[in-house]
């Protein structure tokens, strides 16, 4: 499934915290995107799990760890490849770390992923926050 693209992939983390999900806002909308969850592109060498633990650390200063692939894909809106990461927080406390790329940060419910991204998400990534969101506080995989 991982088609050769110009460009490297992209890795997101999905952290689930006290029954809130991390979304950021990007400064710059790629799209239709704008409230994302932390990303950012694989570097040469590294995993998809590895990138999304760099970029969380690098964008919002969470340290976390990866629980699980959650699946890959070929984004429909931005063409580029995709890998999901279920991460959960091991230390620190979100803030808007990389100030040139993200405006702003929010951990929201699970009734309001539709508000912050209308379009939809990807199948994995929805089924994995409808059971992690639904029970709570509950944070092991």
């Amino acid at each position: 499934m991982t088609e050769q693209t110009d460009k490297p992939g992209i890795a997101a983390a999905i952290i689930v915290q006290d029954g809130r999900v991390l979304m950021v806002q990007r400064r710059v909308k790629e799209g239709e995107l704008s409230w994302q969850f932390p990303a950012g592109e694989v570097e040469a060498g590294e995993t998809p799990e590895a990138a999304a633990v760099r970029e969380t650390a690098e964008e919002v200063g969470l340290t976390v760890k990866t629980t699980r692939l959650l699946g890959e894909r070929v984004h429909p809106k931005t063409g580029r490849q995709m890998s999901y990461a279920a991460c959960e927080v091991v230390s620190g406390d979100a803030t808007v770390v990389d100030t040139e790329e993200l405006a702003e940060l929010a951990w929201i419910t699970h009734e309001q992923i539709a508000e912050f991204v209308p379009y939809g998400l990807f199948q994995p990534v929805q089924a994995h926050l409808d059971t992690k969101m639904q029970r709570g506080t509950d944070n092991s995989d």
